[in-house]
């Protein structure tokens, strides 16, 4: 609900996509950007906040290296291939009813399942 709430506020009071990769790649580019920064330091905030007020929910990540700087390559493609990444597309999209965001929204998560499928079964 509060990712739903951010990106209607952000696009209610400031006329702008809640899409991580643009916002992350418009600060670099103006990092003077006031907003920008504030929405990048509560996504890097929240997770510290939450742990002060509970347990954080397990995870299971990745310990090699290369393959995280590979995924984190491949996502970076992705997102310039797409013209938007998860949240840009799969929140504020979909929400907006955009043809070309629920294609991108379907075609990142049959990436993400054959993934899945290929890691848990052996391929590695």
């Amino acid at each position: 609900m509060l990712i739903g709430l951010a990106a209607a506020m952000l696009i209610m009071f400031n006329g702008r996509i809640a899409g991580i990769s643009g916002i992350l790649s418009g600060w670099l580019v103006q990092p003077r950007s006031g907003w920008r920064l504030a929405f990048l330091l509560g996504l890097i905030i929240s997770p510290v906040l939450w742990s002060w007020l509970g347990t954080l929910p397990a995870t299971h990540a990745i310990h090699n290296p290369w393959q995280i700087l590979l995924a984190g390559l491949l996502v970076g493609i992705g997102t310039r291939l797409a013209q938007g990444c998860t949240s840009g597309h799969g929140v504020c999209g979909l929400a907006r009813l955009s043809p070309r965001s629920l294609l991108a929204t379907v075609l990142f998560m049959a990436a993400g399942f054959v993934t899945v499928f290929l890691l848990r079964h052996g391929w590695h």
